[in-house]
């Protein structure tokens, strides 16, 4: 199976699985325990995403100036900073430590 050939079957899947969902009777998609599982996937997705993204390069697990940028933001938006000031801080951070030699 040649690399297009796998694209293609698994946006057929994908598109096949949002279509089910159109199947799902209203009255099951508006519990509101499947509501606040809906809500809660979405995080711990997105969660996963940018941890995967910090701390990983290729197959190896990396800890560099990524993971001290995550930490300032985390923090930043903990506190409820402005998005901007979280994402120049964290840029910030990251800038500085590899300037210092903290890089991947």
């Amino acid at each position: 199976m040649t690399l297009w050939t796998t694209i293609l079957v698994a946006s057929a899947v994908v598109m096949g699985i949002k279509l089910l969902g159109y199947l799902v009777p209203a009255s099951v998609a508006a519990h509101p325990r499947i509501q606040r599982i809906s809500d809660l996937l979405t995080v711990a997705l997105l969660a996963s995403l940018v941890v995967t993204q910090t701390v990983s390069t290729g197959n190896a697990v990396v800890v560099d100036a990524r993971v001290a940028a995550l930490i300032v933001g985390a923090v930043l938006l903990w506190i409820r900073a402005p998005f901007i000031v979280v994402v120049l801080a964290a840029a910030a951070v990251a800038a500085v430590l590899r300037g210092m030699g903290y890089a991947a």
